[in-house]
């Protein structure tokens, strides 16, 4: 079987300063994983409306398939006021309810996910009763669960957020949600001592935690890895964290070694926070600036 990956959650538009660009993790994780050449698959829900045409015609032309996109009869497609601060660092205003706090369980969501190496899945989503007991059902598959932690307050309850942490057999944060969960479990130490605990507690294949200019570090197989980073002038940092871990996938089911995914990764990464917007128009050769000195 060739990789294929699910992505499950929220499909949105991001309302930036800028204007308003198609967003959602799990649709940005799956758009970048079509550009390195990934099957992917993005499972959701937009509303009956212009905003939730608009959306699937943009996955469309981009070539992801919709039919695991649903339409809610009632509900909106979901829209996010994005604020940036003076760094260019992005904060989220959500509203509720939305059309993907309704995702449902169909027969076609548990065939995709049977078919897949992999499902890649967020917290964001679950914040509703109805899409999390979906995306729980749809963990009881036996593929590698790969969860993008995003610590969205309100929407960030340990109740909620651990048990689904429970099933990752990979896990993607950023250097502060690993600071707060790893407080959750009573771990203390630097963030390299709280990397290992939390990798350790969960018993992780692959722990990726990102620290925005700082670079970027993973443990897998009990190994640590760490990169510096590359220095760009950030036009925002919305969906760089996505963009980051759709990279790494990219290279590791090509085969490819840690430090190299981890370099891949923080290419991309690097490359969407100096772009605006989470999915900006690219072809992969736009990474080989960074990638010369690696290869």
């Amino acid at each position: 079987m060739s990789n294929k990956i699910l992505c499950f959650g929220e499909v949105l538009w991001d309302n930036l300063p800028s204007g308003a660009r198609p967003g959602g993790a799990p649709m940005n994780v799956a758009l970048h994983l079509k550009r390195f050449g990934i099957g992917s698959r993005v499972a959701s829900a937009i509303g009956k409306d212009w905003l939730g045409e608009s959306l699937a015609s943009f996955l469309e032309k981009s070539g992801l398939d919709t039919s695991l996109i649903q339409v809610h009869p009632t509900l909106p497609t979901s829209e996010v006021k994005v604020h940036l601060n003076e760094h260019n660092n992005a904060t989220f205003e959500i509203c509720e309810p939305v059309a993907w706090d309704e995702i449902t369980l169909t027969g076609a969501l548990l065939e995709e996910v049977k078919s897949s190496n992999a499902i890649v899945y967020g917290s964001l989503a679950s914040r509703n009763k109805t899409t999390r007991d979906t995306l729980l059902e749809l963990l009881e598959s036996d593929v590698v669960k790969i969860m993008d932690v995003n610590l969205r307050p309100p929407y960030n309850k340990r109740e909620i957020i651990e048990p689904l942490l429970m099933k990752a057999d990979i896990v993607k944060l950023n250097d502060e949600e690993l600071f707060i969960i790893s407080n959750w479990f009573g771990l203390t130490g630097t963030l390299e001592e709280l990397a290992f605990g939390f990798y350790d507690k969960l018993n992780l294949k692959t722990l990726l935690v990102t620290r925005g200019d700082k670079g970027a570090c993973l443990i897998h197989e009990n190994e640590l890895y760490a990169h510096q980073g590359f220095k760009v002038e950030v036009a925002d940092t919305v969906g760089a964290g996505d963009a980051f871990l759709a990279g790494f996938l990219a290279a590791f089911y090509d085969g490819k070694g840690m430090n190299m995914a981890l370099t891949e990764a923080s290419a991309i990464g690097a490359y969407v926070a100096s772009q605006s917007g989470a999915t900006p128009e690219y072809t992969i050769e736009v990474l080989q600036p960074f990638l010369s000195p690696a290869i």
